[in-house]
């Protein structure tokens, strides 16, 4: 940040001229490119703020960005506020939790929470991706069977709100029963980003921990992890044993998802791409420090691949945990020239052999060799769903896996082709419901920190409100009713305002 005479930061703006604003209106999705009449970098609250009531006095619409990683382009308006300068990360005594500043990324947070204090978030596993919208969806990552989202460790948000009057101020809202402003806490804990205001800070402290030591205020991860990568060559996969590899790996997540599982440090991600790729890959990581974390890794190795009658490859290592946070096991790629799309179903129940029928197809389609596919079969359940579904305004606390499908590319010239494919397959993966993941006894809608506009105008006619929200979206349109009653904050995917 530049300074100013008293020496504090001043904000930064960068207008189309500026040889920086290509830069800084592009995220990690190439596909979406903003076109902002300035952006403007900020690095307090106080500058959010007058940034905000800079952007009303020229009635421009607001988009805020923090990490650049929204899989759409939902990040576009007249104004964007930059807070990626924001990354102060500190324990704060009085409220006895940890301050996180929402510009601050998933590698900010982890770094510095674990070399000041032995402590972690159980948040995602792309260093990358800013806190600043992880924790408005909810927030997973490797350690969410164990410990559970972020949001169930958030305490408290600053946020700056517009009211009915177009008056500009700063909020903060906690969990705490008796506070006035709890609607608003309960909102942004997975309600999403771009709805009620602009996130400035997070607090976080465990439900329940006491006392004033910050290293008993959140969750320890282990101080070693094993880590596992096990590949089927395709050339060696027919459809039967493709089909029983996906079988066994979603029977162990029935088995092993209960809140009390004795395999809630057992996270892993089946992950098959098309043929081109050459392999079905899994990624699994497990605590190293438990007495038979080995044993329990090789039994797990063993349920995915009994019956599979196909010789597999492993590899294994042990890692400390902070270094395991940029194993590239479960990062995404950090390609400059990355266009994607993903769709995501949450899941109840394992696949249905027509499901697993239709992944094989398209995994093995002729016509489609791009190797940087896949689909992805994430382990969720543990303590993930040890809270309700009211709770907080993340609603799916029953799911045993997350299914994410992407297809990955550089070239603009490739967008109809990538992205047909991708369509085709999640619709023929839901054939059955319309080609979404309704609300039913195997699925259970989407997750909003994976936006996928095409939900919208869906072929099952589902409001695409409920298959993020379910039974929490009117709740939420009264909160948005409160606290941004104008619709200042908004995008194609934010919740509406009641009628």
């Amino acid at each position: 940040m530049q300074q100013d005479s008293s020496g504090l930061g001043c904000p930064i703006t960068v207008e189309p001229k500026d040889r920086r604003f290509d830069d800084l209106v592009t995220g990690a999705n190439q596909r979406w490119t903003s076109s902002p009449d300035y952006v403007q970098l900020v690095s307090s609250t106080h500058q959010v703020v007058e940034a905000v009531e800079e952007a009303l006095r020229t009635k421009a619409r607001i988009a805020v960005r923090s990490g650049g990683h929204c899989y759409e382009g939902l990040v576009d308006g007249r104004v964007i506020i930059d807070i990626s300068p924001m990354k102060q990360v500190y324990y704060d005594a009085r409220r006895r939790a940890f301050a996180v500043e929402a510009g601050a990324t998933l590698g900010d947070v982890y770094n510095a929470l674990y070399k000041g204090w032995g402590v972690t978030l159980p948040g995602g596993s792309c260093p990358s991706v800013g806190i600043g919208g992880h924790a408005l969806g909810g927030g997973y990552g490797l350690l969410s069977r164990q410990h559970g989202l972020v949001i169930d460790h958030l305490y408290a948000i600053e946020v700056v709100v517009v009211d009915a009057h177009r008056r500009v101020r700063t909020v903060i809202a906690t969990r705490e029963a008796n506070d006035p402003h709890r609607d608003l806490f309960w909102a942004h804990a997975g309600g999403g980003g771009g709805n009620f205001g602009c996130v400035v800070r997070y607090w976080f402290r465990s439900p329940g921990a006491t006392g004033h030591d910050p290293a008993d205020l959140l969750p320890q991860p282990p101080s070693r992890v094993q880590v596992s990568t096990v590949t089927w060559s395709w050339s060696d996969l027919p459809a039967a044993a493709f089909s029983r590899l996906v079988r066994n790996f979603g029977a162990w997540h029935e088995a092993n998802s209960a809140v009390d599982t004795d395999n809630a440090d057992l996270f892993s991600q089946l992950e098959p791409a098309p043929l081109a790729a050459g392999t079905v890959t899994m990624h699994t990581q497990v605590d190293a420090t438990s007495p038979d974390a080995t044993a329990r890794l090789d039994q797990f190795v063993e349920a995915v691949g009994a019956g599979v009658d196909v010789a597999h490859r492993e590899e294994r290592q042990e890692l400390g945990w902070l270094h395991s946070t940029q194993w590239n096991g479960f990062n995404g790629p950090e390609t400059p020239t990355l266009r994607f799309k993903a769709k995501v179903a949450q899941l109840r129940k394992s696949w249905t052999e027509d499901q697993i029928s239709a992944m094989y197809h398209h995994l093995t389609q002729v016509n489609y060799q791009n190797p940087g596919a896949r689909l992805m079969f994430i382990s969720f359940g543990g303590r993930i769903n040890a809270v309700a579904p009211n709770a907080t305004a993340y609603p799916h606390r029953d799911s045993i896996m997350l299914a994410h499908l992407v297809s990955m590319w550089t070239e603009a010239s490739q967008d109809e082709q990538h992205l047909s494919w991708v369509r085709g397959f999640y619709h023929d993966l839901f054939a059955a419901t319309g080609g979404v993941p309704v609300i039913n006894d195997r699925t259970d809608g989407s997750y909003i920190n994976y936006p996928d506009l095409d939900l919208i105008d869906n072929p099952a006619k589902v409001p695409w409100h409920e298959l993020y929200f379910k039974d929490n979206y009117p709740r939420l349109q009264r909160v948005k009713a409160r606290w941004n009653p104008l619709g200042i904050f908004g995008h194609e995917l934010s919740i509406a305002l009641p009628d």
